[in-house]
């Protein structure tokens, strides 16, 4: 766990991600990160959840038409 301090960045508040926290997620300049409440408290995660949940969404429908999919490969 990394303990970070809110820095002014123009006129908003930022942190500064360490380096190691950069390369974990690999993350580079002009990335972005997706934050959300929890009971917990705040979440950060590069993974966008709507997308998440559109990609399952995908990977439901491929299953349902597996069979289709297999006819049409062949």
């Amino acid at each position: 766990m990394h303990t970070l301090k809110l820095t002014q960045i123009g006129n908003s508040l930022g942190v500064i991600l360490p380096k190691d926290v950069l390369a974990r997620f690999k993350l580079t300049k002009g990335d972005r990160v997706f934050v959300s409440e929890t009971p917990e408290g705040v979440f950060v995660t590069p993974y966008d959840p709507a997308l998440a949940e559109q990609v399952e969404l995908g990977r439901e429908f491929m299953r349902d038409f597996r069979d289709a999919f297999h006819e049409l490969a062949k």
